[in-house]
């Protein structure tokens, strides 16, 4: 088991991310506004889900984090998309 983790971006903006990869997957968390109960964490689950190349997902309203583990790093637009779809919104990576 590798852990990889960058505490800011290639560009200097100094925004944290957090990748792990484990093995075959890829797992990042992302903080998402807006959920508040298991619907809500259901909701953003079914889309993130669908996206491609994507394993798992666990999202949990009390922190507001969506952990997801895919056979290769997502982008990130595609993520915010799917979230937006379930009707919350990404703030980003944590």
């Amino acid at each position: 088991m590798t852990e990889q983790t960058n505490s800011g971006s290639c560009c200097g903006t100094g925004a944290a991310t957090d990748v792990q990869v484990h093995g075959s997957g890829v797992t990042t968390v992302y903080k998402v506004s807006g959920m508040t109960c298991g619907h809500c964490e259901s909701a953003i689950s079914k889309e993130v889900s669908a996206l491609d190349g994507v394993t798992a997902v666990t999202a949990v309203a009390d922190t507001g984090e969506v952990t997801v583990t895919s056979t290769a790093p997502l982008d990130q637009e595609a993520v915010r998309a799917a979230v937006d779809e379930a009707g919350y919104k990404l703030v980003g990576q944590i």
